[in-house]
Protein backbone atom coordinates (compact mmCIF):
# COMPACT_ATOMS: atom_id res chain seq x y z
CA UNK A 1 0.00 0.00 0.00
CA UNK A 2 1.30 3.89 -0.80
CA UNK A 3 1.73 6.18 1.63
CA UNK A 4 -1.33 8.17 -0.35
CA UNK A 5 -3.21 5.66 -0.05
CA UNK A 6 -2.72 4.34 3.37
CA UNK A 7 -3.32 8.49 4.34
CA UNK A 8 -6.55 8.23 1.99
CA UNK A 9 -7.69 5.31 3.86
CA UNK A 10 -7.55 6.63 7.18
CA UNK A 11 -9.21 10.02 6.32
CA UNK A 12 -12.02 7.56 5.51
CA UNK A 13 -11.92 5.91 8.40
CA UNK A 14 -12.19 8.88 10.49
CA UNK A 15 -14.85 10.31 8.70
CA UNK A 16 -17.23 7.62 9.05
CA UNK A 17 -16.49 7.27 12.57
CA UNK A 18 -16.88 11.03 13.50
CA UNK A 19 -20.59 10.13 11.51
CA UNK A 20 -21.47 7.25 13.31
CA UNK A 21 -24.67 8.83 14.88
CA UNK A 22 -23.43 9.79 18.37
CA UNK A 23 -23.91 12.74 19.63
CA UNK A 24 -22.16 14.53 22.49
CA UNK A 25 -23.89 15.43 25.68
CA UNK A 26 -22.76 17.16 28.62
CA UNK A 27 -22.22 15.75 32.12
CA UNK A 28 -24.72 13.81 33.52
CA UNK A 29 -25.35 12.87 36.72
CA UNK A 30 -24.94 9.30 37.85
CA UNK A 31 -26.38 9.68 41.18
CA UNK A 32 -24.77 9.23 44.42
CA UNK A 33 -21.55 6.74 44.91
CA UNK A 34 -22.58 3.44 47.26
CA UNK A 35 -21.20 4.68 50.35
CA UNK A 36 -20.70 2.70 54.02
CA UNK A 37 -21.56 -0.79 54.49
CA UNK A 38 -24.90 -2.17 53.22
CA UNK A 39 -28.22 -1.66 55.13
CA UNK A 40 -29.96 -4.56 57.16
CA UNK A 41 -29.37 -7.69 58.05
CA UNK A 42 -27.61 -10.81 55.88
CA UNK A 43 -28.20 -14.10 56.45
CA UNK A 44 -25.52 -16.81 55.16
CA UNK A 45 -26.63 -19.94 53.42
CA UNK A 46 -24.47 -22.56 51.76
CA UNK A 47 -24.07 -23.17 47.67
CA UNK A 48 -22.26 -24.97 45.46
CA UNK A 49 -19.67 -21.96 45.60
CA UNK A 50 -19.70 -21.43 49.25
CA UNK A 51 -21.65 -19.58 51.62
CA UNK A 52 -23.60 -16.42 49.88
CA UNK A 53 -25.21 -13.62 51.66
CA UNK A 54 -28.94 -13.01 51.55
CA UNK A 55 -31.12 -9.91 52.66
CA UNK A 56 -33.13 -9.60 55.28
CA UNK A 57 -33.30 -5.37 54.68
CA UNK A 58 -37.09 -5.84 57.01
CA UNK A 59 -35.53 -7.86 59.66
CA UNK A 60 -33.97 -5.96 62.76
CA UNK A 61 -31.83 -7.74 65.01
CA UNK A 62 -31.55 -7.43 69.02
CA UNK A 63 -29.54 -9.85 70.31
CA UNK A 64 -27.55 -12.82 69.07
CA UNK A 65 -30.32 -14.74 69.74
CA UNK A 66 -32.11 -13.68 66.97
CA UNK A 67 -29.56 -14.35 64.00
CA UNK A 68 -29.73 -18.16 64.81
CA UNK A 69 -34.09 -17.95 64.41
CA UNK A 70 -32.82 -16.20 61.07
CA UNK A 71 -30.10 -18.92 60.30
CA UNK A 72 -32.47 -21.90 61.36
CA UNK A 73 -35.72 -20.43 59.79
CA UNK A 74 -33.36 -21.73 56.46
CA UNK A 75 -33.81 -19.46 53.22
CA UNK A 76 -36.87 -18.72 51.34
CA UNK A 77 -38.69 -20.65 48.34
CA UNK A 78 -37.22 -18.82 46.29
CA UNK A 79 -33.52 -18.85 47.94
CA UNK A 80 -33.63 -22.87 47.74
CA UNK A 81 -34.79 -22.71 43.67
CA UNK A 82 -31.52 -20.63 43.38
CA UNK A 83 -29.62 -23.64 45.15
CA UNK A 84 -29.18 -21.92 48.36
CA UNK A 85 -29.74 -24.49 51.66
CA UNK A 86 -29.03 -24.38 55.53
CA UNK A 87 -26.51 -27.07 56.62
CA UNK A 88 -26.05 -26.20 60.29
CA UNK A 89 -28.19 -28.82 62.37
CA UNK A 90 -30.92 -27.60 63.85
CA UNK A 91 -31.13 -29.71 66.45
CA UNK A 92 -27.92 -27.76 68.45
CA UNK A 93 -28.39 -25.38 71.26
CA UNK A 94 -26.08 -22.22 70.04
CA UNK A 95 -25.73 -19.25 71.75
CA UNK A 96 -23.56 -16.31 70.99
CA UNK A 97 -21.40 -13.51 72.94
CA UNK A 98 -19.71 -10.80 71.81
CA UNK A 99 -17.14 -8.10 73.52
CA UNK A 100 -14.91 -5.58 71.15
CA UNK A 101 -16.11 -7.08 67.87
CA UNK A 102 -14.46 -10.51 69.05
CA UNK A 103 -18.03 -13.07 69.10
CA UNK A 104 -17.72 -16.33 70.73
CA UNK A 105 -19.95 -19.09 69.41
CA UNK A 106 -21.02 -21.43 71.70
CA UNK A 107 -22.38 -24.46 70.27
CA UNK A 108 -21.67 -27.65 72.95
CA UNK A 109 -22.54 -30.60 71.24
CA UNK A 110 -21.82 -29.47 67.30
CA UNK A 111 -18.86 -31.10 65.37
CA UNK A 112 -17.27 -28.65 62.90
CA UNK A 113 -16.24 -30.98 59.99
CA UNK A 114 -13.45 -28.73 59.21
CA UNK A 115 -12.26 -24.97 59.82
CA UNK A 116 -13.32 -23.95 55.84
CA UNK A 117 -16.63 -26.35 55.77
CA UNK A 118 -20.12 -24.19 54.84
CA UNK A 119 -21.48 -24.74 58.38
CA UNK A 120 -18.79 -22.65 59.52
CA UNK A 121 -18.94 -19.78 56.90
CA UNK A 122 -22.78 -19.77 57.24
CA UNK A 123 -22.09 -18.95 61.32
CA UNK A 124 -19.32 -16.93 60.80
CA UNK A 125 -20.98 -14.81 58.21
CA UNK A 126 -23.90 -14.41 59.68
CA UNK A 127 -22.91 -13.38 63.34
CA UNK A 128 -20.06 -10.79 61.83
CA UNK A 129 -22.99 -9.13 60.17
CA UNK A 130 -24.73 -9.27 63.36
CA UNK A 131 -21.99 -8.23 65.04
CA UNK A 132 -21.59 -4.70 62.81
CA UNK A 133 -25.69 -4.06 63.40
CA UNK A 134 -25.35 -4.55 66.81
CA UNK A 135 -22.02 -2.74 68.26
CA UNK A 136 -21.19 -0.93 65.10
CA UNK A 137 -17.56 -2.94 64.73
CA UNK A 138 -16.34 -2.59 61.50
CA UNK A 139 -16.36 -5.63 59.17
CA UNK A 140 -13.00 -6.53 58.51
CA UNK A 141 -12.50 -6.00 62.45
CA UNK A 142 -14.97 -8.61 63.50
CA UNK A 143 -13.29 -11.92 64.56
CA UNK A 144 -15.80 -14.98 65.07
CA UNK A 145 -14.47 -18.12 67.31
CA UNK A 146 -16.71 -21.07 67.72
CA UNK A 147 -16.15 -23.41 70.64
CA UNK A 148 -18.23 -26.81 70.07
CA UNK A 149 -17.43 -30.33 71.36
CA UNK A 150 -13.78 -30.55 70.14
CA UNK A 151 -12.71 -27.44 71.82
CA UNK A 152 -12.10 -23.89 70.24
CA UNK A 153 -12.06 -22.84 66.16
CA UNK A 154 -11.07 -19.42 64.97
CA UNK A 155 -11.06 -16.69 65.20
CA UNK A 156 -12.22 -16.71 61.64
CA UNK A 157 -13.52 -13.84 59.70
CA UNK A 158 -15.60 -13.99 57.17
CA UNK A 159 -14.18 -13.17 53.97
CA UNK A 160 -12.07 -16.37 54.77
CA UNK A 161 -15.30 -18.07 53.50
CA UNK A 162 -16.86 -15.77 50.79
CA UNK A 163 -15.79 -17.38 47.14
CA UNK A 164 -14.10 -14.09 45.16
Amino acid sequence: MTPARAALTCCVLALAATGCGIRPTGVTDGGAAPSGISQGMRVYFASDRGPRGVARPDMTVDQFGDVFKLLFSGPTPAERDEGLTNVLPTEVQYSATAHRGHVTVTAPRHDFASPQDQGTGQLVCTLARAEVLLHGTRPDKVQVTIVGERGRAGPYQCQQFLVH
